[in-house]
Order: structure tokens, then C-alpha cells, then sequence
């Protein structure tokens, strides 16, 4: 729904995206572009997560001596921008290739459709691996990378209305003389962090998605401030906020469960460690 609100044309607000979706590609339209992040996002999530504590071990080793040391706003804020610089050398063309799979709007098959075909509304792609190697074979390495200044805009100041907010409202709700922070505390504080940060984010999302969708049937844009001038002149400033709603709505449950399942499995590995190494 986010990326035929941002890019498309013709869904209106998201009810009517919902309806005209469901009815010109049944159930099986919510699920295109979905098994490349599916069999991605782990690897996404644990760098991105990775590079973020280990950033600000590091800091808190270079500021204070010790890695274990509680991290300032300055270090967290540091790390976050980091982790959102790393993040987009692996998610760009994962990105790219979801994108390309939603804004093709029917299903391929292989009896009827001719792959070379480029009038809007006919598939051009079999499926991710196929999507892949038809960018790589078109438009080498930089169409991979199509759409990564604005993904670079879009994810160093949401990373940081990401994890520092986490921080700050699971420090917020977490009881006072509790040592750490409870499974429940930990999951509304993930879940407010995401919506805040998707909301940060809507506006280069818009840009990255419509920058990422352009080169399915035709290239509109010459790159990101293109982009932005011809969305602004062509719909005004409410372009930018495409999609606000459902962002915002999906990052409280998904950022709940992301930052819940690591805490729980970083305390489980570090229990593990202690009884392993008394």
C-alpha cells in the first residue's frame, strides 16, 4: 500500500489503495515484492543493530574508558547516524527490487506476456532474482543504487527519531529501581519509536520510492532534487506526505517486535555466556 500511495497513480487515500488493489489483483496483491525482504530483513536488522551497539561501545570506550558505560544523547545520536549510513549500502537494491515487483501491476504469465513489453500495467519481471538481474543487465551497479541519496536522506535522520527515542521512552516507562527494562516497557518503547521515525521519514520516502518505481515502464526523473521540484509542482507540498498514515500505522507493530526480539535475545546470549564462563 506505501509504495502504490507514494508512487502510483490513481489510489487516492489508503481505503481506496485497499479496494483497488484487492480488486484488480485479489488477496495475493498485499504480498508482491515480499520474499526479497523476507529473506533479507535478518540480515538488514543485525547490521544495522550491529554497527548501532558497536558504534557506541566504541564511543563510550574512547569517552569514558569503559564499553560497558552508559551512552550520552551525543554518542547515541553519533551511532545512529552511523547505523544509518551502513544501512543503505544493504538495503538500497533490496529496496529497489520490492519496489519494481509492487508497481509492475499484474501478474506475470509466462503464455501471454512478452517480458520486453513496456506499456504501464504489463509485467515485466518473473520475480526478485529475475528483477535483479534485469536492473544489473540494463543498468549495471548504479541502477542497483538507484534511489540511494534519497534513501541516505530518508534513513540518517530516521535512524536517529529511531533509536533515540527508543531510549529515551524506554527510560520513561521502565520502573523506577527496576535494573532493566521489562519485556512490555521495552515493546511500547519500540513500537513509539517506529511510528516516530516512519513519520520522520515520509517525505524522502516518497522521493525514494518514486525515484526506485521510475525505470519499471519509463525514467521521469534525472534524481532526487528532480524528483522533489516535479512532485512538488506536479501535486504540491501533501506529495510529500504519502503514505503518513500508513507508515506510521505498520512501524508501531513491526518496531515493537523488532526491538522486543533483541533485547531478549541479546540477554539470553549474554546468560549464556556468564554460565558458560563463570
Amino acid at each position: 500500500l506505501q509504495t502504490r500511495l507514494q508512487a502510483g497513480q490513481g489510489y487516492g487515500n489508503t481505503l481506496k489503495c485497499v479496494l483497488t488493489v484487492y480488486r484488480n489483483e485479489s488477496l495475493t496483491g498485499f504480498f508482491k515484492g515480499m520474499s526479497f525482504p523476507l529473506a533479507s530483513i535478518g540480515i538488514y536488522s543485525s547490521v544495522v543493530f550491529g554497527v548501532f551497539s558497536n558504534t557506541q561501545r566504541f564511543l563510550s570506550q574512547l569517552r569514558h574508558g569503559d564499553p560497558a558505560a552508559a551512552p550520552s544523547l551525543a554518542d547515541m545520536t553519533l551511532a545512529s547516524l552511523v547505523a544509518g549510513v551502513i544501512s543503505v549500502g544493504i538495503g538500497t537494491p533490496v529496496e529497489l527490487v520490492k519496489i519494481r515487483l509492487q508497481m509492475q501491476t499484474q501478474p506475470y504469465t509466462k503464455g501471454n506476456v512478452k517480458l520486453n513489453s513496456t506499456a504501464p500495467g504489463s509485467p515485466v519481471y518473473r520475480g526478485p532474482i529475475h528483477c535483479l538481474r534485469t536492473i544489473l543487465q540494463k543498468e549495471g551497479i548504479p541502477g542497483i543504487y538507484r534511489g540511494n541519496v534519497a534513501m541516505l536522506l530518508r534513513d540518517v535522520p530516521g535512524y536517529c527519531a529511531y533509536f533515540v527515542p527508543y531510549a529515551m521512552f524506554c527510560d520513561w516507562i521502565t520502573p523506577h529501581g527496576s535494573i532493566a527494562p521489562n519485556p512490555f516497557s521495552i515493546w511500547v518503547a519500540g513500537g513509539v519509536a517506529g511510528a516516530v521515525s516512519w513519520a520522520v521519514c515520509t517525505p524522502m520516502d516518497v522521493v525514494k520510492s518514486r525515484l526506485q518505481a521510475d525505470g519499471v515502464y519509463s525514467n521521469q526523473y534525472k534524481g532526487t532534487i528532480d524528483c522533489m521540484l516535479q512532485s512538488y509542482q506536479n501535486e504540491g507540498l501533501k506529495v510529500f506526505f504519502r503514505g503518513l498514515l500508513v507508515n506510521t500505522i505498520r512501524g508501531f507493530p513491526s518496531s515493537a517486535a523488532m526491538f522486543l526480539g533483541y533485547e531478549l535475545c541479546l540477554k539470553a546470549m549474554k546468560r549464556c555466556q556468564s554460565e558458560t564462563n563463570p
